[in-house]
């Protein structure tokens, strides 16, 4: 496709009324523009692997010019960060612990939207948790560690578990693995229903715990406070 230069408040095919009543380009601000083509970045990372999408493929997807993305972002790998950090973005707010119920009803409730997420972008998640050394260094694998260490602290917040100890932090580490590897697995053959497959997830996550409280005081009391809660009415 062509390289016309096109300014970067501009929006090909989007029309607003000029003052002499005849149509008129709608003009975005940098910021929505931005926003635009990594919402395009995004879909197309959905249904693709991130090396299958070309930055032609974005500007056709965005209704722009090739030019206009690379005005924006000066390449592939910087536009692919820029979707990661809004995914990011968007998995941080999908994972706010829920203001009611229990411990274990919130963590059932914020897996079910991890699950959400990991449907809605099976491509991309596929490709950053089974890709090679490109996904695991540099910036990008600062990315991907930094949405762990988020989903790590959410799972923290979520069950209450204030200032975890050795035990409870590789315990939950392991859990959070265990979830990531189910993720795949699932997405491979979608061979169980999701919803039994996240409360497979929880019953892991109790029997870890149960596990871990045999060598932590703090893990025991732990459980004994997320018993309580369930039993209470």
């Amino acid at each position: 496709m062509g390289d016309r230069a096109t300014a970067p408040d501009e929006q090909p095919g989007q029309l607003r009324r000029s003052t002499g009543g005849r149509p008129g380009r709608r003009r975005l601000s940098v910021d929505e523009r931005r926003e635009e083509l990594i919402s395009a970045a995004l879909e197309l990372f959905s249904d693709r692997p991130p090396e299958e999408i070309s930055i032609d493929d974005v500007a056709d997807a965005a209704g722009a010019s090739r030019a206009l993305v690379y005005h924006y972002f000066g390449g592939k790998q910087e536009l692919y960060l820029a979707a990661l950090h809004t995914a990011a973005k968007q998995l941080g707010e999908l994972l706010d612990p829920p203001a009611e119920g229990r411990g274990l009803e919130r963590l059932a409730v914020s897996l079910h939207r991890y699950f959400d997420f990991v449907e809605h972008y099976a491509a991309a998640f596929v490709a950053l948790l089974r890709g090679g050394p490109a996904y695991r260094t540099g910036e990008i694998g600062e990315v991907i560690e930094g949405i762990r260490n988020f989903v790590m602290s959410r799972i923290i917040a979520t069950i209450g578990a204030d200032d975890p100890g050795p035990i409870l932090r590789i315990t939950l580490r392991s859990w959070m693995a265990s979830v990531e590897t189910a993720g795949l697995d699932w997405l491979e053959h979608r061979d169980i229903p999701r919803d039994e497959l996240e409360r497979l997830l929880i019953d892991h996550h109790v029997v870890l715990l149960d596990v871990a409280a045999r060598h932590d005081p703090q893990v025991a009391a732990l459980i004994d406070r997320l018993s309580r809660e369930s039993r209470a009415t």
